[in-house]
Order: C-alpha cells, then structure tokens, then sequence
C-alpha cells in the first residue's frame, strides 16, 4: 500500500517531464525551421536571380560590371553606371547623415532640457515612418525646384574657377540630379542613425560618465573618452544598417536622380541608381536579354549588399576583440 502511494508521485513526475521534453523538442525544431527557413529563401533569391540573368551572363560576362552602355534598340548593356549612381548617392547620404546623426543622439543623451527631449525623440522616429514615396514627391516638387533656382547656381557661379570643385559643381542646375538624391536619402536614414545612436548612448553605465567628470574631464572629454569607445559596436550597426537601406531605395531616388544612363563627376547632373532603372524599366522590357540585363543588375545589388553587410560584421567583430567581449 505505501509502495504504491510512493510510486503515483514518481509516475506523476515522469508523465510532465516527458510532456515538456516534447514541448522543449517541437519548440526547438520549429526556431530550428524558421531559422533555416530564412537561409532557404535567401537561396532561392539567389538562384532564381542568377537563373533570371543567365542570357544577360552569357553574353556580356564580366564586362557588364565595367561597361558604360545601356542601350536597349541595339540590345547592348552594361551596368557601370548604375553601380556608380547606386555607391555615389550612398556615400553621399552617409557623408550628411552620419555626422547629423550622431550629433542628434549626443544632444538628446546629454545636452537636451528635459521638456524637448521627449518630442524631438518622437519626430525623429516619426520621419522614420513616413513612406518613401512621399519623400520621393517631396523632392521632386519642392526640394529640386528650390535647388535649381537658388542653391545649384550660386554653387555654379562660386567654385567656377576652383580646381576640382569646378568639375564636381558643374552646371548646369538641373534640380534633380546625384546631389539632390544623396541629399533625399540623407534624410531618409538619418532617423535609424539618430534612434540607435541615442538607444546605444543610453545604455552607457552612468557611472562610467560620473567617473570621468570626478576627475575633472569635460563633456566634450567625457563623449569622446567614455561615451563613444563605449558605444561604437553599436553606433557602427546603426551606421551598417543605414548604409543599407540607402544602398537599396528606390521609389524616392527615382523621383529625383533624373533617370539618365550616363557617368558624371558633377554632383548636380542627371544619373540613375540600380534600384531606380529597375523600378523605370521593368515594365518597359519587352525583349528577353533586356529583362535579363535588368535581373542582373539587381543581382549585382544584392551582392553589393552582402558584401557591405560582410564588412559591417568584420568591422564589429574587429571592434569586439579590441574590447576583449
């Protein structure tokens, strides 16, 4: 009789520890799925896009990547200035943002009274949120007429007679053009610069600021000293991630980059971006190897991409080891 009071307890145990061995074990492979889920589908994109750009492959090879010609009646393409279009408008973007960016974050962090700190927080996620066609509308109906009018010529007129700066404000003021979409585009991922920054500098351990300013150091001392060597891995994510976004937009660059096929070395003259002749001509490909030539540019977007996404991971792993994590 106790043997058997003893043993329903034990049996009891034994029947939960198996229903939650079999909950842990359908929980595990279904995260397992999802995760190799992603990778499968990245392995269709890739394949299906080489497959889609194996006639363009075919024919023009590597020289695609090097060739400035893009010229559907004669069937002959390459992909030269959509590459330089799609990292000049990137670098552009950066070059604003990144700076503008930072100095948000620092200001809300540190500097902000209290009573704006809060709404200017919330403006900035809210450009975040807004659509990028309206960005798009925005800058060809208000921000290029306004360039065109009373920016690109003073630019013009002043650096004239400046060597190189000559070359890269050249004229004439068109409105739309690399430095107009670069300008867009800067304004597009300066909110995920700014509200990670400002996340990440929030998650400095105050103590470490408190430290510094009791053995006399500056605020200025305290950001560059303590705050950011605290905070790079993750002003550096943010700053991979916007890089990111600016690589691969579309609707808004195609609004204002002036839609042309051609390499300049003036900021102020019409381009094109990889992500803007695909969103032009898709529907306007009517001949196999011009559809081909457009499936391959934007595989070689996609490449562009991993290969960014590759460095960023680097560069954190780099920064990491130097801070012994």
């Amino acid at each position: 009789m106790d043997d058997a009071a003893a043993g329903a307890p034990t049996a009891s145990m034994n029947k939960v520890s198996r229903r939650f061995a079999r909950i842990d074990a359908f929980f595990r492979n279904l995260t397992g799925f999802a995760a190799f889920g992603v990778l499968a589908v990245l392995a269709g994109v890739i394949v299906s896009l080489y497959f889609g750009a194996q006639l363009s492959i075919d024919k023009f090879g590597l020289a695609f990547l090097w060739t400035d010609v893009w010229n559907p009646v004669k069937q002959e393409f390459g992909a030269l200035s959509e590459i330089y279009g799609t990292l000049l408008t990137s670098a552009l973007a950066m070059l604003l943002a990144i700076p503008v960016g930072i100095g948000i974050a620092i200001f809300l962090t540190e500097l902000s009274p209290l009573i704006i700190k809060r709404p200017i927080g919330i403006a900035i996620e809210l450009l975040a949120g807004i659509p990028s066609i309206i960005y798009g509308i925005w800058g060809l109906f208000v921000l290029a007429p306004f360039l065109q009018v009373n920016v690109q010529p003073w630019i013009i007129d002043t650096f004239a007679d400046v060597p190189i700066l000559s070359s890269l404000f050249a004229g004439p003021p068109f409105g739309v053009g690399y430095g107009t979409a670069g300008f867009i585009l800067a304004m597009m991922v300066l909110p995920f610069i700014a509200a990670i920054t400002r996340d990440v500098f929030d998650g400095v351990p105050s103590v470490l600021k408190e430290a510094a300013y009791g053995l006399g150091c500056t605020r200025w001392e305290v950001l560059w000293h303590v705050v950011l060597p605290y905070a790079r891995v993750g002003v550096t994510g943010g700053i991979m991630l916007a890089l990111g976004r600016a690589l691969g937009e579309t609707m808004a660059v195609t609004f204002v980059i002036g839609n042309n096929h051609r390499i300049s070395s003036s900021l102020f003259a019409p381009g094109t971006t990889i992500s803007a002749a695909i969103a032009n001509e898709f529907t306007e490909a009517t001949s196999d190897m011009y559809l081909s030539a457009l499936i391959e540019i934007g595989l070689i977007l996609f490449g562009i991409t991993f290969i960014v996404l590759l460095i960023a991971r680097y560069m954190l792993y780099r920064m990491e080891l130097r801070t012994g994590r």
